[in-house]
């Protein structure tokens, strides 16, 4: 473990960074999936990911319109079914990542799923 920087490396922003991760992650830090199914699953499970992060923003949109929508039944209710749907969205995109899970392992076994 060298701790010891170069002139160059500060002057860079390169902080010992590069050397930290080769030490912490097997300095093996290059290292990229080539094989189709590691790409179709980082990028379904990105797509995914990214689902669930839209319907978490509905989720919290229908609560502020439910709070602030101050005995207005119209708003309430619109952010009821706003929820509700945000809800059914989620469940929806959960089912989905188990069964691209349950193929990527099914399909090629002895491949983490990620």
């Amino acid at each position: 473990m060298v701790l010891a920087e170069t002139t160059a490396d500060v002057k860079a922003g390169n902080y010992g960074l590069d050397k930290t991760a080769e030490e912490g992650y097997d300095k093996n830090i290059t290292k990229t999936d080539t094989n189709l199914s590691s790409i179709i699953g980082k990028i379904v499970g990105a797509a995914l990911s990214f689902l669930g992060v839209v319907f978490f923003i509905l989720i919290i949109y229908g609560g502020y319109m439910w709070m602030f929508s101050m005995g207005n039944e119209q708003t309430a209710g619109k952010a009821k079914d706003i929820i509700i749907a945000a809800v059914i969205g989620l469940v929806i995109v959960l089912m989905a990542y188990a069964i691209t899970s349950f193929l990527g392992t099914t399909v090629a076994p002895g491949t983490p799923a990620s």
